[in-house]
């Protein structure tokens, strides 16, 4: 089974996620940033946004397949993921792969979101690129809380403004 925790920037997916992590010892966590890092590595992104490369995408499918079939144990995945062409190319995979997927959205009003993402440190060491990094996060909020209308019809709804431990139930509750 596949967790997946969406969600615009800011909204809580990592830090449900570690909150499942304890409650939940036999998944494993998977986050797909790290596949666009390397990535970001090795070529260009012309968007800036890695999610815009096709291999991003099909890696991103193809790793989390792997890890379920080879450790048969469920995933928990913490990623933003609203272009509907892409949500439906990765989950397509997923569930071409027979795998279950449960798709989580992190609900937060945008206000709140700005004000998280303004919390966050992202780079400490480096200012210029910190601000650079806010500003992508806060650029995206309009898409992300846009998306909501666009998700799949299966997808499940969470007040990101409850405090983890009661999301934490909430998914445990609606996975078990």
């Amino acid at each position: 089974m596949i967790v997946w925790i969406n969600g615009a920037f800011g909204s809580g997916k990592s830090t449900l996620v570690e909150e499942l992590r304890p409650r939940w010892p036999e998944s494993l966590v998977f986050d797909p940033e790290m596949v666009g890092y390397v990535l970001r590595e090795i070529v260009e992104v012309p968007s800036g946004d890695f999610q815009d490369l096709r291999l991003w995408r099909r890696q991103v499918a193809e790793l989390a397949v792997g890890l379920v079939e080879e450790y048969r144990r469920p995933l928990l995945v913490p990623m933003t993921l609203v272009n509907p062409g892409y949500l439906d190319e990765i989950f397509g995979a997923l569930r071409g792969a027979d795998l279950v997927v449960r798709h989580f959205f992190l609900k937060v009003a945008p206000e709140v979101l700005e004000r998280r993402i303004d919390g966050r440190s992202f780079f400490p060491d480096d200012p210029a690129r910190e601000e650079r990094v806010r500003a992508w996060c806060k650029e995206r909020i309009e898409a992300c809380t846009a998306a909501v209308d666009a998700l799949p019809g299966d997808t499940m709804f969470l007040d990101g403004e409850a405090s983890p431990g009661e999301l934490a139930a909430q998914v445990l509750a609606r996975v078990r």
